[in-house]
């Protein structure tokens, strides 16, 4: 077991809790983005009756920019498959 020494100025104390109480909000920020994008990838796919599956795979590539790797990365798994 490892131990660490723990800060006791007020100063280094302030700042821990101030950056863990940041880290926290950051947390919930994310959980809320999450939760967006699962409502809206739903909402979508009961809209246009397009897979949830295919919308996430669209909309990570589409953030990414890298169609082309993707596309690649498929016609390589195709050929692979094509072989055995």
């Amino acid at each position: 077991m490892s131990n660490i020494i723990l800060p006791s100025s007020p100063e280094d104390l302030k700042r821990i809790r101030g950056c863990m109480e940041e880290m926290s909000n950051s947390f919930t920020r994310m959980e809320a983005e999450r939760d967006f994008q699962k409502e809206a990838i739903n909402a979508l796919a009961e809209e246009c009756e397009i897979p949830k599956s295919i919308l996430r795979k669209t909309a990570r590539a589409f953030h990414n920019q890298n169609v082309t790797d993707l596309i690649a990365e498929v016609s390589d798994i195709e050929a692979l498959m094509e072989s055995i």
